[in-house]
């Protein structure tokens, strides 16, 4: 972590992630797209999710979550900073002469040799079927379908537990807690997702929330009463009954109605356990 020097009043407070060996600039221009602001609005212009906009116009690096490069040895040839997400992405130079970025778990350093494939050491950053993985490893990027990439555990500092498998079916504990099966052919990457400081991080000042394009969110306390059920009322009161959100829904109520999925989750986030 990177602390300043109290020269103003919002340095005093700022702590932010360290860059050191990560490089900054030049990310590698044949794995860039163009990536659009739309700030939240949908196609006829009505903001459809609030507080985005503005922020610093980025381009997309497009990332490998596959892996399928089977049997090709390649190796680590930077560490780079990615706009678009928590975690650090590496780059990779194959021996038959594609580059890819990947997803940089911690401990990948620049000339390592990473491997993905049925029969790659178990080594950080390698890529291989659950069925190939021991059981308690920390693995990441973790396929819900086979040859669709990854999707479970992305996000910077965050790994789940591999903690059975029987019968082709892994028994997988994620970070929310949650337990849930996944067919032991799917791909995992073994590590620990990288720059697990990230949130530890305190931005220090409003403009570096709009450099990431969130602008500022407004309590439904000081809203009138047709904006916001919590709204209205004679000066500061507080918020009568039940606290809402700002369609009038009940905080805490549950939103997940995919019952489609219901059987492969075994332990949910709050830690029930689901009926059969």
């Amino acid at each position: 972590m990177k602390t300043y020097n109290p020269v103003t009043p919002t340095l005093r407070h700022t702590v932010l992630v360290s860059k050191e060996g990560v490089r900054k600039n030049n990310p590698e221009k044949s794995l860039l797209l163009k990536l659009k602001s739309h700030s939240g609005r949908n196609s006829r212009g009505v903001i459809t999710v609030r507080h985005q906009g503005g922020g610093v116009k980025r381009m997309y690096r497009i990332i490998d979550f596959k892996r399928d490069k089977y049997d090709i040895p390649s190796k680590v040839a930077s560490i780079e900073y990615d706009p678009n997400r928590t975690a650090r992405i590496a780059l990779l130079h194959y021996t038959d002469g594609e580059k890819r970025y990947i997803i940089a778990p911690v401990g990948l350093k620049v000339g390592d040799t990473v491997l993905s494939g049925n029969n790659a050491p178990i080594e950080i950053g390698n890529s291989l079927p659950l069925r190939n993985i021991p059981i308690g490893s920390e693995i990441y990027n973790i396929e819900i379908t086979k040859g669709r990439g990854g999707i479970l555990v992305r996000s910077a500092g965050n790994s789940a537990k591999l903690q059975s498998i029987e019968n082709d079916i892994a028994l997988i504990k994620l970070p929310s807690g949650e337990v849930r099966y996944i067919r032991a052919e799917n791909f995992a990457s073994l590590g620990r997702v990288g720059n697990s400081d990230h949130g530890n991080q305190k931005l220090g000042k409003a403009g570096r929330s709009r450099y990431l394009g969130i602008r500022p969110s407004v309590r439904g306390m000081a809203m009138h009463p047709n904006q916001h059920p919590h709204g209205g009322g004679e000066a500061k009161g507080q918020v009568g009954g039940i606290s809402k959100d700002m369609w009038g829904h009940r905080r805490g109520t549950k939103t997940r109605n995919n019952k489609r999925t219901d059987k492969y989750i075994l332990i949910t986030r709050k830690g029930r356990r689901m009926k059969k």
